[in-house]
């Protein structure tokens, strides 16, 4: 799935383009088995929690040290479920000197996100059997 939300084009008096900036623009691949993959390693109350917690930390994130705090999880319990949600690219973690910085693979998410909508209220012409069983 192709998806650009704002695209910007500069064109000179030649008409050749000078620059192109483009926002949330991004590339999925999600399939069941991907979203699948992903739900199940949110479906854990420790990861739920951490999950929710760098949403609401943004873009710049948090380092472990801080997750941890927040949630009072023991460190090592707090690095399992963090590897499982890397292992899935919910997470991504950098390095910052001594420090680990996590942060939502908000790309990824969305990708989720619209792989679970993706036929929303399109109706369900395709399992009329589905409702004449309910109706007979």
């Amino acid at each position: 799935m192709f998806k650009i939300n704002r695209a910007l084009l500069l064109f000179d008096n030649s008409k050749t383009i000078v620059d192109i900036e483009l926002s949330a623009f991004y590339i999925s691949n999600m399939d069941i088995d991907n979203a699948a993959t992903m739900l199940a390693e949110l479906g854990n109350p420790h990861r739920l929690a951490t999950f929710r917690l760098l949403v609401q930390a943004g873009p710049e994130g948090l380092p472990v040290k801080a997750i941890q705090d927040h949630l009072g999880i023991p460190k090592s319990t707090l690095s399992h479920h963090i590897l499982h949600m890397v292992s899935a690219r919910i997470v991504t973690q950098t390095r910052e000197g001594r420090s680990l910085r996590c942060r939502i693979d908000y790309e990824r998410v969305r990708g989720l996100m619209d792989f679970l909508m993706e036929d929303c209220c399109a109706g369900l012409d395709r399992h009329c059997d589905f409702e004449e069983e309910l109706v007979g």
